[in-house]
């Protein structure tokens, strides 16, 4: 918490008490540890961060924060184990990738987000950025009451027509949020990354009638839109021949094995296929929520454009 105040323990009872003693004001908390992940069984070290108000004026860290690794990109493997005399396939190598880290992903956010059956935590997200930007823009986002999805779609306007920090108002009503765009002027738009000039942007209109859905209707679609496209189905049978590759080297003794060479998947084509076609998951969880996930080169923005366009809300 400070250069005076720390302490080194494997107890979460000592160092809840730290906290309580000591946060606020200037004082945020910072904590670090070892996780073994559900998915991969990885062992990753994970910064774990919790910043007061006075710190969020001063920069909109957001109120909870986690990093793995060092860096980001020590999430993503550089390189992979493939067939020594099959022929690259740049789009099957970039899938492979993807399956050995999106379960990781999602199961690093519900764990922070979803502990235990609290709700305590009402949103969150993930994402290759800095910082907490808007949730149609992340790579992945968790809300405790699946009833309240359009929240997304509202602070992301809000967001980004206001110029506020997503950390600053993620926990704003869903109703004040829906008045704050409801006091839009009648045809506001907001700039969107997307390839089609129906993606280009968002309206006002759009996100009012997705908060007027019934938000069945609205989970109903985004599941339907969440469907791998040709590219990705064309990819995944070689994917598959990779990842039974991967799981007899990790079963053979050392040495041993099927003859495999080190790829690297990290090249611009690896990373513009998953940025283009990289799937998305949508997950009902158990205890009524809701997590829409894909991989963090890629965005939840086209997820989120297709089921509303075929909702006929876009304009």
């Amino acid at each position: 918490m400070s250069a005076t105040i720390s302490c080194e323990t494997r107890s979460i009872d000592e160092v809840l008490a730290m906290v309580r003693a000591h946060f606020g004001g200037q004082k945020s908390a910072h904590i670090l540890s070892d996780v073994r992940l559900n998915d991969s069984e990885r062992i990753m070290m994970l910064s774990l961060a919790c910043y007061p108000e006075e710190s969020e004026r001063r920069h909109p860290y957001g109120p909870l924060k986690v990093e793995a690794g060092e860096r980001k990109r020590d999430f993503y493997p550089y390189e992979i184990a493939v067939g020594s005399y099959s022929p690259r396939f740049v789009e099957a190598e970039a899938a492979v990738a993807c399956h050995l880290v999106q379960g990781d992903i999602e199961d690093l956010l519900l764990r922070l987000c979803a502990p235990d059956a609290s709700g305590r935590v009402p949103t969150g997200a993930c994402t290759g950025e800095e910082d907490w930007i808007a949730p149609v823009e992340m790579c992945a986002t968790y809300n405790a009451n699946a009833v309240e999805l359009a929240r997304d779609l509202a602070l992301s306007w809000v967001s980004l027509h206001e110029k506020q920090s997503v950390s600053r108002i993620a926990g704003t009503p869903l109703e004040a949020l829906h008045a704050r765009v409801d006091a839009a002027p009648s045809g506001t738009r907001v700039p969107m990354k997307g390839k089609s000039e129906l993606t280009h942007s968002l309206s006002r209109e759009t996100v009012l009638k997705a908060l007027a859905m019934p938000p069945a209707t609205l989970l109903d679609a985004l599941e339907a839109a969440a469907v791998p496209d040709d590219a990705w189905r064309a990819a995944e049978p070689k994917a598959r021949e990779i990842m039974e590759l991967l799981r007899q080297l990790g079963e053979a003794p050392e040495g041993d094995g099927p003859p495999a060479f080190s790829a690297k998947v990290t090249s611009p084509g690896h990373v513009r296929f998953l940025e283009e076609h990289a799937p998305f998951h949508v997950r009902r969880l158990p205890s009524g929520g809701v997590m829409l996930a894909t991989h963090p080169y890629r965005t939840l923005w086209p997820l989120w454009a297709d089921a509303l366009f075929v909702l006929g809300l876009m304009s």
